[in-house]
């Protein structure tokens, strides 16, 4: 890819798609991590002397514009970041937006209204896409992606705007994705461990199989850990358990030996009547889980246990959390693995919004060496997958 560092863009219009589908309360963003982490790139943008034009998406509005939806919330926030007037386009093509652009200049800021307005952006027919994208880039000189949070998106902004484009490019934190996650992953230095949480198998069944025979390590937790458990007859009472996939789970556990990863599960749980109790009813059980109850959460032994296998690690990547730790009284086992993992020194990646929470509840944000922005991205880069943001920057480049 080429890197925006490599791009000459004084006195030059640049577009730049970032991922800022941040919550809102009201007119109030609640979460600024993914604004915060485009600023490197914007900065560095109006620092060169370039004109930047944003673009993004927010929600998923269903019928055209919705008013609940507009980015002025956002606009207003990055304004402070910033310490800039940014002003928000009524829309994110036409004549006016493109009047807009022509008139930006060197160190200004505008942002372009939800681009999900449109239904071409995320339409299936690639010649719709392609229409909208040319629109979009129309009076730019070069496009910058940085939005992995969408890099799995085959939307017109993502993976057709950079092809009717006079340049492309990666910003900052696309590349600094791309190094962490293809770069220090593709060779890992050994012994190399990836923790796996979250509430269903379904979810990361892809990730399961791809890391066999990559990692030499895979600790599972979560509630998918009681769909394994199940799996080797344990009875796990009323836990979530997903029965149909079983035999997955079971073929899983039959061909990691050969692949030459060793499979950890919990040995104890923190057991409750329901996900909203305060108070665990029982703080650390082993065996059978009795009628009645459910495992909220990875017990004291299992954080021990999965604490002495990642003391060893060179490289962690890390993706679900242990428990129900939304709830205090289940958030004991998510933040004894994110402890470990920092305390064993070694390379440590983590992705997804929850396991992100999980770290910044446990006040150990700065202690690791990278934290993805990208949710869905994450995942399928964890399947193997190619991700299509990065294949339309290739092939820009």
């Amino acid at each position: 890819m080429r890197s925006l560092k490599d791009i000459d863009i004084k006195g030059k219009k640049v577009l730049i798609r970032v991922d800022y589908n941040v919550p809102l309360d009201g007119t109030r963003v609640t979460d600024d991590t993914r604004i915060r982490e485009s600023l490197p790139t914007l900065r560095h943008l109006l620092g060169g002397g370039a004109a930047v034009v944003i673009c993004c998406h927010l929600g998923q509005p269903k019928a055209g514009p919705t008013p609940e939806l507009s980015l002025a919330p956002v606009a207003a926030h990055l304004a402070g970041m910033l310490g800039l007037s940014v002003p928000l386009a009524a829309d994110c093509i036409g004549p006016e937006v493109k009047k807009l652009i022509a008139e930006l200049g060197p160190g200004q800021v505008l942002m372009l209204e939800n681009l999900r307005f449109y239904k071409a952006e995320t339409s299936k027919d690639v010649a719709e896409r392609e229409g909208f994208a040319k629109e979009l880039v129309a009076g730019i000189d070069v496009y910058v992606s940085d939005a992995f949070g969408v890099a799995h998106r085959p939307n017109a902004s993502v993976t057709e705007a950079p092809k009717f484009a006079p340049k492309a490019c990666a910003g900052l934190l696309m590349q600094k994705e791309w190094e962490f996650l293809h770069g220090r992953l593709s060779n890992p230095e050994r012994p190399y461990m990836a923790v796996s949480g979250g509430s269903k198998v379904s979810s990361k069944l892809g990730i399961l199989k791809n890391l066999l025979g990559k990692v030499d390590n895979l600790i599972i937790g979560g509630a998918m850990a009681n769909t394994f458990r199940l799996a080797q007859g344990i009875d796990m009472g009323a836990s979530l358990v997903e029965l149909e996939l079983l035999d997955e789970a079971r073929a899983i556990l039959a061909a990691a030996p050969d692949a030459g990863t060793q499979i950890h599960l919990p040995v104890d749980f923190v057991l409750a009547t329901s996900m909203k109790d305060t108070v665990p009813a029982v703080a650390s059980h082993t065996g059978p889980v009795p009628a009645g109850l459910m495992a909220l959460d990875i017990g004291p032994k299992s954080v021990l246990v999965f604490a002495e296998v990642l003391k060893k690690a060179k490289t962690v990547v890390w993706n679900g959390p242990m428990g129900a730790f939304e709830n205090p009284a289940f958030a004991a086992g998510s933040i004894g693995v994110a402890k470990a993992i920092v305390a064993s020194g070694a390379l440590s990646i983590v992705g997804g919004g929850d396991t992100d929470a999980v770290v910044h509840q446990a006040h150990l944000g700065e202690r690791f060496s990278f934290i993805s922005t990208g949710g869905g991205s994450f995942l399928e880069f964890l399947e193997g997958k190619e991700l299509p943001g990065f294949k339309a920057l290739e092939e820009c480049s």
